[in-house]
């Protein structure tokens, strides 16, 4: 049977694009600013996609009371941006699923809930994510994930009915967000999975164990 995807969007921390490196980098200037130690490799891996409010809250434990996450935030930002792509990378494999994508002719783009001005100074440093169809950030409207109006306006920016297009992500808001939307849902195995996530339970579509697994279903 044929399948009934027409369109595929993309998360893009844990999924695109490992980001880890130079978030946690960002993450571990602000604990030390305030004499805390630096996250460990499991805290990166289980927080990085749930941005500066993940990894800080899981680097201080408890935000103590006299210090405010929206100014912590911005100290991440700050340090994030002068940093935003030192060590960060393709996942192994994207590369020549995107390329494949391209040549079946099947629309993809991004949404992601990183803000606007931070995915525009990454992308360009991947020319393969700039060829996408659409790129839906998480401020470009008043909500983001797992609201299902991003995923969306995505959907009707590509003119692609939204149950026709899978959405791929690496965390159980993504999965929450593509079951609002009426879209299939897909995990990306390879992204940032804590030890402590279970998948398995996030009611989604399926989930990848590579890049390259997402062809096997179109």
């Amino acid at each position: 049977m044929a399948s009934t995807i027409k369109a595929v969007l993309f998360d893009l921390d844990g999924t695109l694009l490992d980001t880890a490196p130079d978030m946690a980098d960002a993450a571990n200037r602000v604990l030390a600013d305030y004499d805390h130690p630096p996250l460990s490799d499991e805290q990166i891996r289980a927080n990085t996609s749930y941005g500066a409010r993940g990894l800080l809250t899981a680097g201080f434990g408890t935000i103590p009371s006299h210090l405010d996450i929206h100014q912590l935030r911005l100290q991440f930002l700050d340090y994030y941006e002068q940093n935003i792509c030192v060590n960060t990378s393709l996942y192994h494999g994207i590369s020549p699923m995107l390329t494949a994508l391209d040549n079946m002719q099947l629309p993809w783009g991004i949404m992601t809930n990183k803000p606007g001005f931070l995915t525009e100074l990454l992308l360009p440093f991947f020319p393969e994510l700039m060829r996408a169809r659409v790129i839906v950030c998480g401020d470009t409207l008043s909500v983001a994930k797992p609201h299902p109006a991003p995923l969306l306006h995505a959907c009707e920016m590509m003119g692609i009915q939204h149950q026709h297009c899978a959405y791929i992500g690496d965390i159980e808001k993504d999965m929450i967000a593509a079951r609002a939307a009426s879209m299939p849902g897909y995990v990306a195995g390879w992204g940032y999975i804590g030890a402590d996530h279970t998948p398995q339970a996030w009611q989604a579509t399926g989930i990848l164990s590579h890049p390259g697994d997402l062809l096997s279903i179109l």
